[in-house]
């Protein structure tokens, strides 16, 4: 099975969830968002298809996504770039496939960039054209944020044991451990804990059946943390 997720990066907390089975294609998920006016929806090659692109376009959506070498286009307008930044071209297309002219009629923007630490170039594509090319290329590097979600969730949210094998039981059970980050993720902004959610995770696993408040529970363990810190400091007088 898969578990899609469309992950807030102002939180990096799952804002859409589906579960399915390994048979349906990662693009066809675009079917069930509802787009919001404004938002920016970051995807991999995968989610590369022009009419479900187009239906973010005319809801107001900006979508930044990585082209395929087989993409046909045709170069509008090119605009000047800095190349010590790894930015190769920042250019207006158009596209002249037979199939993908007609889903998305409008221009778009493609930029090359050459990514500095691993040698790589990249394409991108997007239908934003206020944003500078470079701040385009480090949107596409927060979708590495839903990576490191879903190695966090198969890491610290295992589920040993499946105590029930229908449909229903196990999309119940993953369920209940996303709920679990989630609930974890949002204590954690709301009462400034420093702790990572991992050590949250089993500070509660400990007083599961215990009832103190949270604040007291995880003030006393940040206080042990910082007594800790204290204790390696080196003492100038005796």
């Amino acid at each position: 099975m898969k578990l899609h997720t469309l992950l807030d990066l102002r939180g990096n907390i799952p804002a859409f969830i589906h579960i399915s089975d390994g048979k349906l294609h990662d693009v066809n998920i675009l079917d069930q968002l509802r787009p919001e006016p404004g938002a920016f929806y970051v995807m991999d090659r995968g989610y590369l298809d022009f009419e479900r692109l187009f239906r973010l376009h005319t809801a107001g959506s900006f979508f930044v996504t990585r082209g395929k070498s087989n993409l046909r286009v045709q170069r509008r307008y090119s605009r000047a770039v800095d190349r010590v930044t790894g930015l190769i071209c920042d250019q207006t297309v158009v596209l002249t496939g037979f199939y993908s002219s007609q889903n998305f009629d409008t221009p778009l923007r493609r930029i090359r960039f050459k990514d500095p630490k691993t040698g790589k170039r990249l394409v991108f594509l997007t239908n934003n054209f206020r944003l500078s090319a470079l701040t385009i290329t480090e949107l596409y590097r927060c979708r590495w944020q839903v990576e490191l979600f879903f190695k966090w969730i198969k890491q610290h949210l295992r589920i040993k044991q499946f105590y029930g094998t229908s449909e229903n039981a196990v999309k119940t059970q993953i369920w209940i451990a996303v709920s679990v980050y989630v609930l974890v993720a949002i204590v954690r902004k709301r009462l400034k804990i420093q702790a990572s959610l991992y050590e949250m995770l089993q500070i509660l696993s400990l007083t599961m059946f215990e009832q103190p408040p949270l604040n007291t529970l995880f003030s006393q363990i940040q206080g042990r943390q910082s007594d800790t810190e204290l204790a390696k400091q080196l003492n100038l007088f005796n």
